[in-house]
C-alpha cells in the first residue's frame, strides 16, 4: 500500500517511524511548488548508531519527478526511521510530493 506525503520547508522530516512495519520498494519525489530547483536528502537513522544516506543532494528541477526504485528494505524490526530533508536554492520554500511504495 502506497503512502503519500506533501513535504514543505527546509526542516528534516520523518517519513517512516521506527518499527512501523513498512516494506519499501520504491520512493518517488516530485517538485510541485518551487519556481527553481531544490535538492533532496533521504536517509535512514537508527538511534545510537547514526545516519545512512540513501540520497544526498539530489537536484530536483521544477515539475520533475525522481524515482528511486532500488530501495528494497523493511523497517519492521530494524529499529530505524526514514527521513527527508529539502534544501532550497533561492529564497522560496521548497515543496515536494513523496510517494513510498
Amino acid at each position: 500500500m502506497a503512502q503519500y506525503f506533501n513535504i514543505s520547508g527546509e526542516l528534516t522530516q520523518e517519513l517512516l517511524a521506527v518499527d512501523s512495519s513498512v516494506s519499501v520498494s520504491k520512493i518517488s519525489f516530485t517538485n510541485t511548488h518551487a519556481t527553481t530547483m531544490c535538492t533532496v536528502d533521504l536517509h535512514i537513522e537508527k538511534k545510537l548508531t547514526g545516519k545512512f544516506y540513501l540520497l544526498k543532494g539530489v537536484e530536483l528541477p521544477v515539475g520533475s519527478t525522481f524515482v528511486y526504485d532500488s530501495v528494497g528494505f523493511s523497517n519492521t524490526a530494524g529499529g530505524f526511521s526514514l527521513y527527508i530533508k529539502l534544501n532550497k536554492s533561492v529564497a522560496e520554500t521548497p515543496t515536494v510530493d513523496v510517494i513510498i511504495q
